[in-house]
């Protein structure tokens, strides 16, 4: 794959945004009923892949052994993620609460699959989410991952498939469908499922879209919202002209337009809502040859961005990564705007036992020039 579709952050790095909103989780383990605390485990689940909004960019692969350590102690968590194999290569995290009241973990086996206009990525490995307060283990997987137009045309992405969320310990699942955008573009980011007991008996409804929001209500008022909507949507049916389809050819498939908000049933519950990204978030270093980043250390006598590689023999690589400003507010460790002092990143185990830890701060992202 051209290193043009990368973005310069290690997959572990990318890894970390799933705690962006651990704000849920130690919420949900505040909660005293089940299902307020499965509802809040749910909001996480969604939460946690919607850093990958406009994010087209793929991360680079680490190396075999190379660690990824963050520590909060503003959110309260502590993580670290480690490439566990190459081929396939699957990348291993755990997290947990600095107050002791969660666990987070599991691994990633990103499964990439080539559709000649479009790449699929299929996370494979499950995750696992333990309240320690209530003796309860929650497990998911993550909804399958498209990007569109990698050929031509404008890249975009979209997050589709079923994701189940299971308490092991009281049965209650959460069922939530992901769903694709369809031929005109309407159901694009668009999430819907419900909250079941161990009898299957619909207790709760979520609705809403893995980019902005999630919103929750009761059954019976959700069916007959939908009721007087699809009563309402049949008196509007117009044909659709057949001859507007266009084959599948080497043409790019058109972005769909999707609606801002979320309609919202009346009485609905406010789940979770995304953070605002920092205004230059979207800024980031585009990935570049290893010639280019020489030629712009001579040129203007800095370090390029990237993958620093010693220069002794069966090197190491910190994967040090600057930007302009990360499209999520929960890595700190690489912004202009804040950097947080105890995020590291551990190079033990690539250069033997005397290799030392290598403290990111403010300096290794001044330095590089804008």
């Amino acid at each position: 794959m051209p290193i043009a579709f990368n973005e310069p952050l290690s997959f572990l790095q990318r890894i970390t945004e799933y705690m962006e909103h651990v704000y849920l989780i130690h919420r949900a383990s505040c909660q005293p009923q089940p299902l307020e605390r499965m509802q809040s485990v749910a909001a996480f689940a969604v939460s946690a892949v919607a850093s990958q909004w406009e994010r087209t960019g793929k991360p680079f692969n680490p190396l075999l052994g190379e660690t990824y350590e963050l520590i909060r102690e503003d959110l309260g968590f502590r993580f670290i993620s480690e490439q566990v194999s190459h081929h396939p290569p699957i990348s291993a995290f755990h997290s947990e609460g600095l107050n002791h009241d969660f666990l987070f973990h599991g691994s990633i086996y990103p499964k990439l699959k080539f559709w000649g206009k479009s790449v699929e990525a299929e996370p494979r490995g499950t995750i696992t989410l333990e309240l320690l307060k209530h003796n309860e283990a929650y497990t998911w997987t993550n909804p399958t991952c498209c990007v569109h137009n990698v050929i031509i045309g404008k890249l975009w992405i979209e997050q589709y498939g079923t994701v189940e969320i299971l308490n092991h310990r009281t049965g209650h699942k959460c069922v939530l469908h992901f769903k694709p955008c369809g031929l005109f573009g309407k159901e694009l980011h668009k999430v819907e499922g419900h909250i079941q007991d161990k009898n299957k008996k619909k207790l709760f409804v979520i609705y809403g879209k893995w980019t902005e929001c999630l919103w929750g209500i009761d059954p019976v008022s959700y069916e007959s919202f939908k009721k007087q909507e699809r009563r309402g949507n049949h008196l509007r049916k117009a044909k659709l002209d057949d001859s507007s389809g266009k084959a599948d050819s080497d043409v790019a498939d058109d972005v769909p337009v999707a609606q801002e908000t979320v309609q919202v049933i009346p009485g609905s519950k406010l789940l979770w809502r995304i953070n605002t990204r920092p205004p230059n978030s979207a800024q980031i270093w585009p990935a570049r040859r290893r010639s280019g980043w020489k030629r712009n250390r001579e040129k203007r006598g800095g370090s390029g961005p990237g993958r620093r590689r010693s220069g002794r023999r069966g090197g190491s690589t910190q994967a040090i990564t600057p930007t302009l400003g990360p499209p999520t507010g929960c890595m700190q460790g690489i912004t202009l705007s804040g950097i947080s002092p105890t995020a590291q990143i551990s190079t033990e185990g690539l250069e033997g036992p005397g290799a030392r830890d290598r403290r990111l701060t403010r300096l290794d992202f001044l330095e590089w020039p804008l």
